[in-house]
C-alpha cells in the first residue's frame, strides 16, 4: 500500500515541485525544452544500451549459458526507458542511473539478492526448478532430431515414430 501511495501521490507532487523550481530559475520555455531534450536523449540511450544488452544475451545463449545478468539489465533498461519518457526531472535522474553501465550493476546486485533471498525462503535453492515446472518438463515419448544440414535427409523430412 505504501508503494502505491509513493508511486501515485508522492512522486508526482515531488516532480511538480521540482519542475516549478526549475521553471522559476530558468524560465518556463527553457524548462519545457530541457524536459523534451532529456526525454529524447534518454530514448536514444535506451535504444543504444538495449541493443548492447540484446547482443550480450545472444552471445550468452549461443555459448549455452543462462544470461541472468543480461536479462536483469534488460529489465532495468526497460524501466529506465519508461522513467525517461515520463515528464519530470526526478524520474529522468533515476532513469539515467539505471541506464549508465557504471551505476546499473548496483541495482542489478540488489535485484539479484532480492530474488535469491525470496527463492531460498520459498524452499528452492538458487535457480533449480521442480520436476513439475514448465522448464523441467520432459515428454518421455518424444525424440529429439537435430536437423543441422538439409543434405542429411535429402529433400524429404525424416519420419520418426514414437515408442
Amino acid at each position: 500500500m505504501f508503494f502505491l501511495l509513493l508511486l501515485f501521490i508522492i512522486i508526482p507532487i515531488a516532480e511538480l515541485y521540482i519542475i516549478i523550481q526549475v521553471a522559476q530559475t530558468t524560465g518556463v520555455f527553457n524548462s519545457i525544452i530541457l524536459l523534451i531534450l532529456v526525454s529524447l536523449v534518454g530514448a536514444w540511450l535506451v535504444k543504444a544500451e538495449g541493443l548492447g544488452v540484446l547482443k550480450k544475451i545472444r552471445i550468452q545463449l549461443t555459448k549455452g549459458e543462462m544470461p541472468s545478468k543480461e536479462l536483469v539489465d534488460g529489465g532495468l533498461i526497460l524501466l529506465a526507458g519508461a522513467l525517461m519518457l515520463t515528464p519530470g526531472f526526478l524520474t529522468d535522474a533515476f532513469g539515467l542511473l539505471l541506464l549508465f553501465p557504471v551505476t546499473r550493476p548496483i541495482f542489478r546486485i540488489l535485484i539479484l539478492k532480492k530474488v535469491t533471498n525470496t527463492s531460498s525462503r520459498s524452499g528452492r535453492q538458487g535457480t533449480s526448478f521442480g520436476d513439475n515446472s514448465f522448464i523441467n518438463f520432459r515428454n518421455r515419448k518424444s525424440k529429439i532430431i537435430d536437423l543441422q544440414t538439409s543434405h542429411d535427409f535429402g529433400d524429404t523430412p525424416p519420419i520418426v515414430e514414437n515408442d
